[in-house]
């Protein structure tokens, strides 16, 4: 419907209808009005499924829902790496939406994994939000292709579930721009999201949602955001306020409460009654969006999605490790399957995206399926609802592997230990697990350990086994993608998204994480994940961007269009990338850059590009990239606006973030000024830089000079005296040449100098 017949339909309504559609009708429906022929829609849960309740709603996934399919998670669909696979997933939800009348679906959730102890890391994509952002573009373009909408989620700072219904995340204006909301930022510009959800927390002292600079000011005035924004469910505080900022939409259902307080602050003044029009017309032009556009057709195969949930867990599932053990040639070896996962795999996390699955396949069902159980024996090896070591089932595992070839155990996270809701409280693995990995590769040389997590775990065990898989949590049909990854029938592809770090400690949010009461302060500011380890120099257990394949790729021919440009123009990056091996692979490209030498502090290199790319043995295809000026700024906060520090950068192409194969080097020029305010105590140093300051500071310059540094004073000293001699100059404020300048220069003459500088 078009806005000028939708603005139509509210001058129809009373105030107190208006009110009543600024929240939801229940837990998941928006209302009707029938008298003008306005519906109610349903929204539901569903990044990676669709969590529908027919019957009594609620927000952790306790209550009941409809059968439906579980794709891998965010955080296995982002190791994928893969655009084009995630926006196809999305087109399998949006079809799936259309069948069962939905109206939006609560996802992508793309807050950045800023501590691997977060319980809703599986949901989130990345701890870059370069690729959580293309990700998630993609996926809300999948979904909305077939007129179901996304809610973009959880807008902004939620990166804890500790408190998070009350905490302030107290962030500086350069990590909100650099980290915290460029994700969001590429996906509203780029896909157009129909709904923005608003998080629970506060940002800097103010609810997100009540945020006019949040929620009006960056979203809709800066990135053209056009949908309706909704609160998280139950994360309105004062529902005037919310209007007021640009909270379109409160969920769930208030009891008609919050809509007398709207009907009474417009009635009482303070509430001018064009904002709540406002509201109503961005709820209703998406319920229409959907109800003009609605696919009687549509159809949802549980067993078709069940099979290409298959399929996309093959492409997210990441080869951390392989001494040679990888793939199993399962017709002549014989193979212990350890673990209780590889039978009822762990596929996807708890709370308000747990879906009610049409079916769930393991490795071991899979591995039938494949016709590759003849030399499998299986051993559950501990149970996962306690922690605690089972001799019994530790001997039996024990067991099977010495009297086996190669041994798979398949490991990881139980529910219990990430969740919605709450923080993980280490980074372990259940100690029964660890001592069972141990245990096991004490007595078979060929172990491979298959996890199953949300989030990076330690790995005390990693030099005694030859072999690690990453499944992430994979979706209801992991077991065909492990079983394929495992004997070679698929080759890997993945990629992590994450850096996993050796220890807890080693986290650059560790020593703030959850924070203290309701105040959690992210003074690792920009560095986060690899940005912190790379500038740091720190070991870790694997890196961002790390994922192995059974093939080998070479890069060669790294060529920039231009050397030597304008920040205001696009250039383009090729290489080529050649699969060197005997197995078709596909390989991602990652593209970095790094300002050489800033005045600034910036990460070592930051993500500004990736490719996959599918290759068979032999064969060599060119990678493209387009360079922007975003892709060589930071952010100044002296000047609102993104900035490019004219000088060298370096484009390093590489297999991931510590593994650069090929480099070269461009001059980028900026275009932008900061401006500069020169005042008696601006050191010498800051005026050098300017030509134009210097020429008319001469007189200041000639008058320090009579009492620059005697270098005779440090006479033994050598090169220490010089260098102490021009740093004492560089690092002079303007005023020292009135201490030190012999009556050369007198107050009234140094500030007239200063002012002259400042009009240049």
């Amino acid at each position: 419907m078009e806005r000028e017949k939708i603005r139509e339909l509210i001058a129809g309504m009373t105030l107190e209808e208006k009110a009543g559609m600024c929240s939801g009708d229940d837990f998941w429906h928006t209302k009707a009005v029938e008298r003008l022929g306005i519906p109610r829609s349903m929204v539901s849960d569903g990044p990676h499924g669709l969590r529908k309740q027919d019957q009594e709603g609620d927000h952790l996934g306790v209550n009941d829902s409809i059968t439906a399919v579980c794709y891998p998670t965010g955080c296995a669909t982002a190791a994928s790496f893969d655009v084009d696979l995630v926006g196809k997933l999305g087109e399998a939800l949006g079809e799936s939406g259309q069948a069962e009348e939905l109206s939006v679906i609560l996802g992508p959730a793309v807050n950045i994994k800023r501590s691997p102890l977060c319980g809703r890391n599986f949901e989130y994509y990345s701890e870059d939000p370069y690729l959580a952002g293309k990700i998630a573009a993609s996926y809300i373009r999948g979904v909305q292709s077939k007129n179901v909408g996304t809610s973009i989620k959880h807008y902004l700072g939620n990166n804890q579930e500790t408190r998070r219904l009350t905490v302030d995340t107290r962030i500086d204006e350069r990590t909100l721009r650099e980290i915290y909301l460029p994700a969001f930022e590429e996906a509203v510009k780029k896909s157009k999201p129909w709904t923005v959800m608003g998080s629970y927390n506060k940002v800097n002292g103010e609810h997100t949602v009540e945020s006019k600079r949040f929620l009006t000011d960056i979203l809709r005035d800066e990135w053209g955001f056009d949908g309706y924004v909704v609160s998280d469910w139950g994360a309105v505080c004062d529902r005037v306020e919310g209007i007021r900022a640009g909270l379109d939409l409160e969920m769930p259902s208030s009891n008609g409460m919050r809509d007398q307080q709207i009907v009474e602050a417009v009635r009482n003044g303070s509430l001018d009654e064009k904002l709540v029009d406002r509201a109503v017309e961005n709820i209703l032009n998406i319920v229409f969006r959907f109800m003009e556009n609605k696919d009687p057709n549509a159809e949802f195969d549980r067993e078709k999605h069940h099979k290409y949930a298959g399929e996309v867990a093959k492409e997210c599932i990441v080869l951390l490790k392989n001494d040679g053990v990888l793939p199993i040639d399962f017709t002549k070896k014989k193979v212990a399957f350890i673990g209780k996962y590889a039978d009822t795999p762990r596929f996807q996390g708890g709370g308000s995206s747990h879906i009610t699955c049409h079916k769930v396949t393991g490795a071991l069902e899979a591995a039938k399926e494949l016709g590759l159980d003849g030399n499998i024996i299986y051993a559950k090896g501990y149970e996962d609802e306690k922690d605690e070591t089972d001799e019994k089932l530790l001997s039996e595992a024990v067991e099977a592997a010495r009297n086996a070839d190669v041994a798979v155990i398949f490991a990881g996270l139980p529910d219990a230990f990430e969740s919605e809701g709450f923080d993980r409280k280490h980074m372990r693995m259940p100690d029964c697990q660890n001592l069972l990995i141990s245990e096991v590769a004490k007595v078979q040389p060929n172990v491979v350990v298959v996890l199953h997590n949300g989030s990076p775990v330690e790995m005390p065990w990693v030099s005694e086994v030859k072999g690690i898989v990453e499944s992430y949590l994979g979706g209801e049909n992991i077991g065909i993608a492990q079983a394929e990854i495992l004997s070679g029938k698929a080759n890997p592809s993945g990629k992590l998204p994450e850096t996993f770090p050796k220890k807890l400690s080693d986290n650059p949010s560790y020593l703030n994480f959850p924070g203290e009461g309701d105040v959690v302060e992210y003074k690792e500011g920009i560095f986060v994940g690899y940005r912190y380890y790379d500038m740091k120099e720190m070991d870790v257990l694997f890196p961002f961007g790390h994922g192995l394949s059974y093939t080998e790729f070479t890069y060669a021919n790294l060529k920039v269009s231009k050397d030597n440009f304008n920040d205001t123009e696009e250039v383009t990056v090729t290489l080529d990338v050649t699969n060197s091996g005997s197995m078709e692979g596909s390989e991602v490209v990652q593209l970095y850059v790094s300002d050489v030498k800033s005045k600034v502090i910036r990460p070592v290199k930051e993500l500004k590009g990736f490719s996959k790319v599918k290759l068979a043995p032999g064969e060599t295809k060119t990678v493209s990239f387009t360079l922007d000026q975003r892709s060589f700024a930071y952010y100044e906060t002296a000047i609102s606006d993104w900035f490019v520090e004219s000088g060298e950068f370096e484009i390093l192409a590489g297999s991931s973030s510590r593994d650069i194969r090929l480099k070269t080097t461009v001059t980028v020029t900026g275009t932008k000024k900061i401006p500069v305010t020169y005042t008696i105590d601006t050191p010498m140093i800051d005026v050098m830089e300017d030509p134009r300051a210097i020429k008319l500071a001469e007189p200041i310059i000639e008058a320090g000079k009579m009492d620059s540094l005697d270098v005779s004073e440090g006479e033994g000293m050598g090169a220490a005296a010089e260098e102490m001699a021009e740093a004492g100059m560089l690092f002079s404020p303007l005023r020292n040449v009135l201490s030190f300048g012999n009556g050369t220069m007198d107050p009234k003459r140094l500030q007239q100098i200063v002012d002259e500088m400042n009009k240049q």
